[in-house]
């Protein structure tokens, strides 16, 4: 757990792993495609856009990732960069459309008029780099796409035979029979942007793994909830909602609230009573911090229940060979 980042004692020791689930509570070790879309500017004496536009640093921002993914998810998320594509130019757009840095800054500069519609020509960038048959080999387990604002890309969407609704409609790709997620990243934001947009990934596999559950044994019902929505029953919340939360992106409200956050440390033992808790347990209105509590609580015991697992990162991760 996050001790050194909340300051917390360790919580109650996960049971013994059982057997047949031993894959299911090991880390998973993720090798991932890069592709970044950071084109040079002429009129800048050739610099990428992100340094031209003093945005972050891709890399830099995948390196963080990569470590706080580790580090809130308690080892278990252990992603390595397997290829890095470094694009120089614009990702072109499903309708065929594409900017150039001229068309694109003018945009920027007037604060709108950007093409329409949106959306990136997903197809075409994994099969400029070969990657669903990466993916269908093994060689590649996740996509990771970086860009800038107005990029066209889905925070997360899913892929492949069997892909579910995962904050964005499936995509159906020619010759992908296994599951795996793209995931969007905007190299004008920093990396609670891109722990947010995995948190949402995790809000859409698991409504859809509990989508049958009812009442009190949709257990991902119960892991969100927050007070404005549940007063008096407050445990984690959700991406956009903390537990004290009153509208999106409240993380830094200062009301006190009791929650059964704790309990979500020792599950499936859910017995922990709750207790009064403040913003300053999830870092006080910082959005990495935030999201880094909050995926921190995710469960990742061993075994299952009603035909689901304890370690809800399995379905998080790899939705292959879990979902």
């Amino acid at each position: 757990m996050l001790d050194w980042l909340f300051g917390r004692g360790a919580p109650a020791q996960a049971p013994q792993i059982v057997r047949a689930d031993r894959a299911a509570a090991e880390p998973f070790d993720l090798r991932v495609a890069v592709v970044i879309h950071n084109p040079r500017i002429m009129s800048a004496v050739g610099r990428r856009l992100s340094e031209q536009m003093g945005w972050q640093d891709p890399d830099a921002l995948a390196a963080q990732y990569i470590d706080d993914m580790r580090a809130c998810s308690g080892g278990m998320a252990r992603y390595t960069i397997a290829e890095r594509h470094e694009v120089d130019g614009f990702p072109p757009k499903a309708d065929g459309f594409i900017y150039d840095s001229a068309s694109y800054l003018a945009a920027w500069q007037r604060g709108g008029g950007f093409h329409q519609p949106d959306a990136a020509d997903y197809r075409r960038i994994l099969a400029e780099h070969r990657l669903v048959e990466k993916v269908e080999s093994g060689a590649i387990d996740e996509v990771w796409l970086f860009a800038f604002p107005y990029a066209g890309y889905y925070e997360s969407q899913m892929a492949g035979d069997g892909a579910v609704w995962c904050n964005a409609p499936p995509l159906a790709l020619p010759g992908a029979r296994r599951r795996f997620v793209i995931m969007g990243f905007n190299f004008e934001r920093d990396v609670g942007c891109m722990l947010e947009n995995f948190g949402h990934r995790v809000e859409s596999i698991m409504a859809h793994v509990y989508r049958h559950q009812r009442g009190e044994a949709n257990l991902w019902e119960r892991f969100t909830r927050y007070e404005q929505r549940a007063p008096g029953r407050a445990e984690c919340g959700n991406v956009h909602f903390a537990p004290s939360s009153q509208r999106d992106y409240d993380w830094g409200n200062r009301r006190e609230v009791i929650s059964g956050a704790d309990a979500w440390y020792a599950f499936p033992d859910l017995g922990s009573p709750p207790r009064p808790m403040r913003c300053a347990e999830w870092g006080g209105g910082d959005m990495r911090l935030h999201h880094m509590w909050w995926l921190d609580h995710l469960p990742r015991a061993a075994g299952g229940a009603e035909e689901i697992l304890h370690n809800w990162w399995a379905y998080a991760l790899r939705p292959d060979r879990f979902l």
